[in-house]
This record gives C-alpha cells, sequence and structure tokens, in this order.
C-alpha cells in the first residue's frame, strides 16, 4: 500500500468521522451568535455569519493540511486510545473551568498520571484500572507535547492572520461602575488533520517510510498508516484597554511562543526520556498555558480603558462594514471632534449637528495619533442615521455584558437562569456569556 493510497483511505474515513461536522456546526452556531449580540447592541450587523463560516472553514482547513505535513517528519506515536484518553482528560478538567476544556492542560495531567502510574503495582488494581494505567503507561508523552505544540503554533497564525475580524464590538460594566467598550477576541477553526502514526503488520504502510521521523523509533517497524484526527482550535480573549488588532497580534506572538516551548520540551523528553524529565515537561506545559492567561489579565487591570469618550469628542468603537464610515477611513479608536463645524461631546449633541445639515456631511476626525483629518460627504437616503459609526457606550447604554467564570456545569445553569437577560442597578440589561481565558486557546478535541 503506498503513501497516496494510505492518505486517501484517511482522508475518506475523515469525512464519515461525525465529529467533524459536530464542528462545522459549532462553528456556524457561533459565527450566527456573534451577529445576534451585534443585533441586539447595536441594532446593525457587523458580520456575515456565513462569510465568517467559510473563512472559518477555509482557514481551519489550510491549517489542517500544514499540521498534517508536519507530521509526516515528526511521525508522532498516537493512538486512539491516546486521543480518546486526551479528550476525556479535558473534559474532566472543565468542569472545574471553561477553560481547562484544552489539550494543553490535558496533556500536562496526562505526563504527571503517567509518572505517578510508574509507582504503581499493576497487579493489585482492580481489572479495568489496571487496563487504564497500562494504556496510561504507554502513552508515547513526547508526541503528546509535540501535538500540543505544533496545534498551538497553528492557533498563533490563525490569530495573527485574522486579527481584528475576531473582534466583536461589546459595552462592558467598568471597574469602577461605568460601562466601557471593549471587544471580544473570538474564533474557531474546525481543523481536519491527518496524522502519520505506527501501526499494525498489515494496517498501514509495511516497513520503513522513505524518509526520517522524529518520532517512532522500534515502535513503528511493523508499518506506518495514517489516522484522521479532527480537532477544533478556538481563541477567546477580551480587549478594553487597546485596539483588537494588537491585542490579537500580541496573543498571537505569546501563543506562537508557547508553541514552540512545548515543541521544545517534546524534544527534550525524547532525548532524555525519564521519569523526572517527563514530569517536569507536564507541570511546565500547564504552567507556560497559565503564564500566558495571567500576563494577559494583568495588562487588561492595569491599563486604562481605551474605548472611553474623552474631552476631545466621541469615540469610535466600531464601523459598520461598507457604510459611509468606513469609505471616508474612519475606524475604530478615532475621535469626532466636529460634524459641520459644531463640535460634539455627547449623543444628543452628534444627532443635532448632523441634522444641521441632513445632505451633507463636514467631520473633523481625530486619528490614533490625535492628528486631525477633515473628511466631508453626501448623505444619501436609507445610509445608517450616524454614517456607520458605533459609538463608544455612555450612561444611557441600554445593554452590557456581563461574563461569567466557574465550571462546564455552572455555565450551563447560568445560561439557563440568564435566558432573559439580568438587569443591573443601573437600569441597564446584562447580556450572560461565558467568561474568556484572557489571551487564553482551546484546542478541543472533536
Amino acid at each position: 500500500m503506498d503513501v497516496l493510497y494510505e492518505w486517501l483511505r484517511a482522508f475518506g474515513t475523515l469525512w464519515t468521522s461525525p465529529f467533524y461536522y459536530a464542528a462545522l456546526l459549532y462553528v456556524a452556531l457561533q459565527a450566527r451568535k456573534q451577529t445576534a449580540i451585534e443585533r441586539k447592541l447595536f441594532s446593525v450587523k457587523l458580520h456575515s455569519w456565513w462569510g465568517e463560516w467559510i473563512r472559518l472553514l477555509l482557514w481551519g482547513a489550510v491549517v489542517g493540511v500544514s499540521v498534517s505535513i508536519v507530521f509526516l517528519f515528526f511521525g508522532a506515536t498516537l493512538t486512539v486510545p491516546t486521543l480518546l484518553i486526551l479528550w476525556v482528560l479535558a473534559a474532566l478538567l472543565s468542569i472545574a473551568r471553561v477553560r481547562y476544556f484544552c489539550f494543553a492542560y490535558a496533556a500536562g495531567v496526562l505526563g504527571l498520571l503517567q509518572v505517578a502510574v510508574r509507582w504503581v503495582n499493576g497487579h493489585a488494581l482492580p481489572e479495568g484500572i489496571a487496563m487504564l494505567a497500562g494504556e496510561i503507561q504507554a502513552v508515547h508523552l513526547p508526541s503528546v507535547l509535540a501535538l500540543v505544540g505544533v496545534l498551538h503554533l497553528a492557533e498563533a497564525a490563525l490569530v495573527y492572520k485574522s486579527a481584528g475580524r475576531l473582534a466583536t464590538p461589546l459595552f462592558f460594566e467598568g471597574k469602577r461602575g461605568k460601562t466601557v467598550g471593549g471587544y471580544q477576541l473570538q474564533g474557531f477553526w474546525p481543523v481536519p488533520m491527518l496524522l502519520l502514526t505506527p501501526m499494525a503488520a498489515g494496517a498501514g504502510l509495511d516497513g520503513a517510510l522513505p524518509w526520517p521521523t522524529l518520532f517512532g523509533g522500534d515502535s513503528a517497524a511493523a508499518g506506518w498508516g495514517a489516522l484522521a484526527f479532527p480537532v477544533l482550535v478556538g481563541f477567546h480573549s477580551l480587549s478594553l484597554t487597546r485596539l483588537p488588532e494588537s491585542k490579537a497580534r500580541i496573543s498571537a506572538f505569546r501563543l506562537a511562543g508557547y508553541g514552540l516551548a512545548v515543541t521544545g520540551l517534546a524534544l527534550c523528553v525524547h532525548i532524555v526520556p525519564t521519569w523526572w524529565a517527563a514530569g517536569l515537561a507536564a507541570l511546565l506545559c500547564f504552567g507556560l498555558h497559565e503564564i500566558i492567561v495571567a500576563l494577559d489579565r494583568r495588562g487588561e487591570a492595569l491599563a486604562a480603558p481605551y474605548f472611553v469618550h474623552d474631552g476631545r469628542g466621541l469615540k469610535v468603537l466600531a464601523v459598520v462594514p461598507g457604510s459611509p464610515a468606513a469609505e471616508l477611513g474612519i475606524e475604530p479608536g478615532h475621535v469626532l471632534r466636529k460634524v459641520n463645524g459644531i463640535p460634539v461631546r455627547d449623543r444628543a449633541g452628534l444627532h443635532a449637528a448632523m441634522r444641521m445639515n441632513a445632505a451633507f456631511m463636514k467631520l473633523e476626525v481625530l486619528n490614533h495619533a490625535g492628528e486631525s483629518r477633515f473628511l466631508q460627504r453626501a448623505v444619501y437616503a436609507n445610509e445608517h442615521h450616524q454614517l456607520g459609526i458605533v459609538l463608544c457606550p455612555d450612561e444611557h447604554a441600554l445593554y452590557v455584558v456581563a461574563f461569567e467564570e466557574g465550571g462546564l456545569f455552572s455555565f450551563l445553569r447560568s445560561r439557563r437562569s440568564s435566558s432573559g437577560g439580568m438587569t443591573g442597578s443601573d437600569g441597564g440589561e446584562r447580556l450572560a456569556l461565558p467568561a474568556p481565558s484572557s489571551s487564553s486557546e482551546t484546542t478541543i478535541r472533536m
């Protein structure tokens, strides 16, 4: 059986997997949910959920091909039981925190379990537990760490490439009770992968491969095969203190650093196959991920909110794609200083200034550097009443978003209890959403 035939066989099994279709459905539902939130907050659609779904699907496929090519040379020893154990561990960890539904944490726990199992007498355990302990002991930890590292590198590339397209503008309750603007950065990509793995004799490619592989060794003496493995790679973070493109790129660099570090740990454990090296690598796999989360949260906590109005005028939170404001080059973070020659300081003043000349608009806008730009454009019927500009919130905002962090079951309960919305002390309605792990990433096995 040649390489091409084996890959075509694995590719065919991918399309018979219900998990891949479940991933496609989940991404579509998330895209529709994003559009629904935008309509509720701003009475306008900033994204096309159908177009976003297609884009996420295509980029996920590109990443899947790239990761599959990488593992042609890694030759990772990953079996179906290993992948199942990772999925179960991630699901169990999500009971404590939803953000723990991630291979980074599952791989760390799996490595620690493997170290612990080596000190347990398997003959004294019940048959089922002894079988599970045997599967854990048989896990090739360097391959698992390499999978985590490469997937995070792929996620970093996706986040960097998508940048601002991940961003959904929202209204938040600030540190001192004041409503502020910000962005939720969120993206999910279904990634279909074909992993090169050792297989039993007669089940795949008999004998050695025509190229060298990093992992495999004696376990690949019988032959190699391709294993269809669809995953759902996701990213979720908040940006209240900087522009979403800047926040996405910072997160991407941190993810890339984490991916390189974990891939390096995989090489170290492969070179030094000792229990203490495995335990240290498992702790670092878990701990470095938490450091990324802590750094992002610290950055958001120490910096001042960016999307708030100041004495210069009205700050722009978002711009509707294809609107007059987008054509004029107005961007999030710009400040409307004057409209039709009249300084604007609040929403009522803006509407009054726009009514001064309903057919033609003259704007003075401050860009990100604080420099004035003078823009003008005719206004036509049926165009957005604010030229497609979504302003930062003020004290009259009708909705704010409240993020709730907790385990999987607490999140499900909160969603049921808050389906009708929650009213805050300021009279505005709070929309309950799951709390993101700031700059954290979720790689979910589907």
